[in-house]
């Protein structure tokens, strides 16, 4: 079997974006590292978004907003990010960008494998694919296992999932300076279902029909609602270019217990996802860095998590949301409708202070997040 000091289960968000981090930090070139996955990530299978104030990946951001649409039954609000961009990566150019780096990497090989197992035998682990085994002294595992979640009741479980088309239409309908943001207006069935929208031209964008919720739709119940909201537009003629899909685990699960020394779960399955988002670029990013910096100087996995506020924050809202998925509409509402756009999309990125936690928490619904938060400490 052949030995590689750190091995990749899975090649997504997570494990392209460390590998991406490894290489830019000069710190592992006499380390060996193999990256296992069935799929050879040479298609557009997603998109990612997220907002920033920086130059993170510019380079192959596909498109900028400088505003974003709220908008529910009853009202409409332009979002000014100010210090902010909405920005949008297709997951293929993110792909490409990474995979040309790892091939300039003597120490760095992807095999187009299936992993089926992996286990940590004292100081060394395995892992298993369909053709043949590995070991190595370091697993980052991104293999995302549900019933980890589903087996338990202290933490909610919500997806985020989603249907998704890029078109082209025959009108000119679309805004291209302003992303749909969240459009809560189409029908909520008892969940917390919106559109997102994202115009990169006055004919073309990409629309999703969002739900956070328990349980999944049958494919036509997305696609039925999206025709509906083309419908709405006032769209006659369109030409699908591309469609996308996706179910993004919603939970505060302590997924960093199932960290071992050598075995370090990253990705949704580590809990990287921002749980009361679902949103995941941005955060993959920053742990991604606290990661690296973390391997320079400690080699005990299970010391990598640390918990803070936010954690807290993102289990009320979910012990909102899941107890009564019917007002999520609610809850988007009262806290867009004249909180500040910038403070809320600084909490949600994790970086406000007790005070500025304070003036966006204020904004919610009150009654809800308190029966929560009893809820929690009884």
């Amino acid at each position: 079997m052949k030995h590689y000091h750190y091995i990749f289960t899975g090649s997504g968000l997570s494990a392209l974006m460390t590998v991406y981090e490894m290489i830019l930090s000069g710190k592992f070139d006499d380390k060996s590292i193999l990256i296992l996955d069935e799929n050879p990530k040479k298609t557009n299978d997603r998109t990612w978004c997220f907002w920033d104030n920086t130059v993170l990946f510019d380079d192959i951001v596909s498109k900028k907003w400088d505003v974003a649409l709220f908008a529910n039954e009853n009202f409409e609000r332009n979002l000014d990010l100010n210090l902010y961009q909405y920005k949008m990566v297709r997951g293929l150019d993110f792909y490409n960008q990474v995979f040309d780096l790892i091939s300039k990497q003597e120490n760095i090989h992807f095999a187009n494998q299936k992993v089926i197992d992996f286990e940590e035998l004292g100081n060394h682990c395995i892992v298993k694919t369909e053709s043949q085994n590995y070991t190595c002294n370091k697993i980052f595992n991104s293999i995302y296992n549900p019933n980890l979640v589903k087996s338990q009741s202290k933490f909610p479980l919500l997806q985020q999932h989603f249907i998704g088309w890029f078109i082209k239409s025959k009108e000119e309908v679309f805004n291209p300076d302003v992303a749909t943001f969240m459009d809560f207006s189409v029908e909520q069935r008892g969940n917390t279902r919106f559109m997102y929208v994202l115009p990169t031209s006055t004919t073309e964008a990409l629309l999703e029909y969002t739900l956070f919720s328990k349980d999944l739709l049958s494919k036509d119940e997305y696609e039925e609602e999206i025709q509906k909201y083309i419908q709405k537009l006032g769209i006659t003629e369109y030409e699908i270019v591309e469609k996308e899909q996706g179910n993004i685990p919603m939970t505060s699960y302590k997924f960093w217990k199932h960290n071992t020394k050598n075995i370090l779960n990253i990705g949704s399955v580590g809990g990287w996802t921002k749980a009361s988002t679902g949103y995941t670029f941005k955060n993959t990013t920053k742990k991604s860095k606290a990661l690296i910096q973390f391997l320079s100087t400690e080699t005990d996995f299970r010391k990598f998590h640390k918990m803070d506020k936010f954690w807290f924050y993102d289990l009320l809202f979910l012990d909102v949301l899941f107890r009564r998925n019917d007002l999520g509409s609610k809850v988007f509402s009262t806290l867009f409708k004249k909180g500040n756009p910038t403070l809320i999309f600084k909490f949600l990125d994790e970086e406000t202070s007790i005070w500025e936690d304070l003036q966006v928490i204020w904004k919610c619904p009150k009654g809800l997040f308190i029966r929560a938060l009893f809820g929690r400490i009884l």
